[in-house]
């Protein structure tokens, strides 16, 4: 019998547990707290920000799911069990959310969205013509699932669309690749509208920072909804109100919630989501996990396990 030991605070656990049911119905579904004893036999924990050192008081786990696609909210349990395999969120709700919020904020950026919203509530019928989307930059900055779900999601607009991963990647038709640090300034300089999908890791944390967000085109957008730990806010915010970049859609912090008093806020360039970008959905990660845990049960890898080594 499949057991699960689920995670996930101040939200009802009962839309989960009706999933994986209704997936298979002779899984043993237990929320936290009432997980058990670790002698009740091999399980698996599906959980989001578990407090520190639980997961390492259950040894009977035998790998560890994470309910988004993020894991920094694991690795930086210092008790962390270090030879149970964890795996990223990875379903196709996942993938499906993220490529319509992309979409949306491209578009929204390409027909100057923040400049009208600005305008409207100054109660300004001044007129502006945006740019046509074939003449527009795209570039995609990380290049795994959810940043080739959003570029697909991208191509029948006519984008000009670009992306740099860390590593190589086969060619993908109608996207120009571009890998390594060596090529980051070059793929910045070719976009106009830059969206952050990159995994938090020590590599990628203040990657953009003020010099390598001044290498954007004059008058450039950001869209970040990876991880908050990309971008310098500091260095962004001093760059849109400088006017040298457009605008900028955020949906992920540093710190999150971010703070009622900070600056951004205030800023009539910057349209501010709650960490919303692409939502786990109980159905699809249901299917997910439960067809994961049984490659497990083979000896076979899981989809989108981590490597510790790369962070991802």
């Amino acid at each position: 019998m499949t057991r699960i030991l689920f995670y996930l605070e101040d939200y009802s656990h009962d839309i989960w547990r009706e999933a994986v049911r209704r997936v298979d119905p002779s899984v043993e579904f237990r929320s936290h707290p009432d997980w058990g004893s670790p002698d009740d036999g091999p399980a698996y924990a599906f959980v989001w920000e578990p407090e520190p050192g639980l997961l390492a008081r259950y040894s009977n786990i035998k790998a560890i799911f994470s309910l988004g696609a993020g894991v920094d909210h694991l690795t930086r349990d210092p008790d962390l069990p270090k030879d149970v395999p964890i795996i990223r969120m990875g379903d196709d709700g996942l993938k499906e959310g993220m490529a319509e919020f992309v979409t949306m904020s491209v578009l929204m950026h390409q027909r100057g969205m923040p400049a009208l919203l600005a305008k409207q509530r100054s109660k300004d019928w001044g007129r502006f013509f945006a740019r046509a989307a074939k003449d527009t930059r795209v570039g995609i900055l990380g290049f795994g699932a959810l940043g080739q779900v959003s570029a697909q999601a991208l191509l029948p607009f006519g984008y000009d669309i670009a992306a740099w991963s860390r590593t190589e990647k086969p060619e993908y038709q109608g996207i120009s690749l571009y890998h390594g640090a060596d090529s980051l300034n070059t793929f910045l300089a070719r976009t106009d509208i830059l969206v952050g999908l990159l995994p938090s890791t020590p590599e990628t944390s203040g990657l953009m920072n003020f010099d390598r967000l001044s290498h954007l085109p004059e008058g450039a957008s950001i869209v970040n909804a990876g991880r908050g730990s990309l971008i310098v806010l500091d260095d962004l915010m001093s760059l849109l109100t400088s006017g040298y970049l457009s605008g900028a859609t955020l949906d992920v912090f540093p710190e999150e919630p971010l703070a009622k008093d900070h600056a951004l806020w205030g800023l009539d360039n910057v349209i501010i989501t709650p960490h919303i970008a692409a939502i786990t959905r109980p159905d699809t990660a249901a299917e997910y996990v439960l067809r994961n845990i049984e490659k497990l049960e083979r000896g076979e890898t899981a989809e989108n396990q981590l490597d510790m080594k790369r962070g991802y």
